[in-house]
């Protein structure tokens, strides 16, 4: 297993004292290479994407930002190689993660060759995590420093299960933290954690996503009572809840104790092609990577938060997150 106490970005491997101001779940290209094969995107120029990403990156250089954490896995069109050319000219370090966004079921490639599948044999999606975490993604060398997982409001389904049980095995080769894609509305991180904990994957070695869309308080203090993170990390995403809920409920958070256990981002992207960048404009304009330091933190500084509240979910949570419990002592 490779050894606590360093992670792994495009750059190279990066003590977490280092890490800095850290944004956990964020995306740089959300692509569905099929269909941008066979229907091209008016909207897409690589080399003006990539432009975009490093000014874009510059920009939270600008307001305190080190790290962020690319969650843009296979299933969401990661492109390790178009990555790679934003980090060697962005200032602000990248981690990339591995996992399988199984968003409405995973390829058939998966559900005919593996385990008991009509083509028997070991399960590719285990091999390529490992892969991922040990060698380098898609031939770069850059090694995964995350893990991600996906239920939707329909619970875990068979083939989400596979790619929860492919997760846990993966990380017998590194010890890295899980992040959910959970419902918000439906308790989702709950059933995440029973499975990958019966799965051996510790509860604090969990991001479960997208619950500051949740105003369901209880949920999250339990959540945090069984010792996993809370993301609130989107922030700017008009179309599934409003900054306004979302503050509301971290301060009620906050309030019950459970500082420790938040993290901040915003689930952004320099492009997607599901939601692209001239619909963004027309709906959602607040939905980027600036957003939380122009506008977000701002607001939480005049109703009352103070700095060290600010640089636990900054920078001591996202750094006992990705170090792993050889940082638990920051709490």
């Amino acid at each position: 297993m490779t050894p606590l106490g360093s992670v792994a970005t495009y750059s190279g491997r990066v003590a977490p004292d280092d890490l800095g101001p850290t944004l956990l779940h964020e995306h740089l290209f959300v692509r569905q290479p099929e269909v941008d094969r066979a229907l091209p995107s008016p909207e897409w120029d690589e080399d003006a994407a990539v432009a975009e990403a490093v000014e874009q990156l510059n920009g939270l250089r600008d307001r305190g930002v080190r790290t962020i954490v690319d969650l843009t896995v296979p299933g969401l069109g990661r492109d390790a190689r178009l990555v790679a050319r934003v980090a060697s000219a962005a200032p602000v370090r990248i981690v990339a993660a591995t996992g399988w966004y199984a968003h409405g079921g995973l390829p058939s490639f998966f559900r005919l060759n593996g385990p008991g599948c009509t083509v028997d044999g070991p399960d590719p999606l285990i091999e390529l995590f490992v892969r991922d975490l040990t060698e380098g993604i898609e031939g770069t060398g850059v090694r995964a420093g995350a893990i991600k997982v996906l239920s939707e409001a329909d619970g875990i389904t068979a083939d989400h299960r596979r790619v929860f049980e492919a997760a846990a095995e993966a990380r017998g080769a590194a010890d890295v933290p899980v992040f959910t894609h959970a419902d918000p509305t439906t308790r989702g991180g709950l059933e995440q954690l029973d499975v990958l904990g019966r799965l051996g994957v510790p509860n604090d070695r969990v991001v479960v996503g997208h619950v500051g869309d949740s105003g369901d308080v209880p949920y999250l203090r339990e959540l945090a009572a069984r010792g996993a993170f809370l993301g609130f990390d989107r922030f700017g995403m008009a179309h599934s809840a409003s900054d306004d809920a979302r503050v509301r409920t971290l301060f009620a958070v906050l309030d019950a104790g459970l500082l420790d256990r938040v993290v901040l981002s915003h689930d952004a992207a320099i492009h997607s092609r599901m939601t692209p960048p001239s619909w963004r404009r027309a709906h959602t304009p607040d939905w980027h990577l600036h957003h939380l330091h122009d506008a977000i933190l701002p607001r939480l500084r005049r109703e009352g938060l103070g700095e060290d509240e600010i640089r636990a979910m900054l920078v001591d949570t996202p750094r006992r997150v990705l170090g792993g419990p050889a940082h638990e002592g920051d709490r």
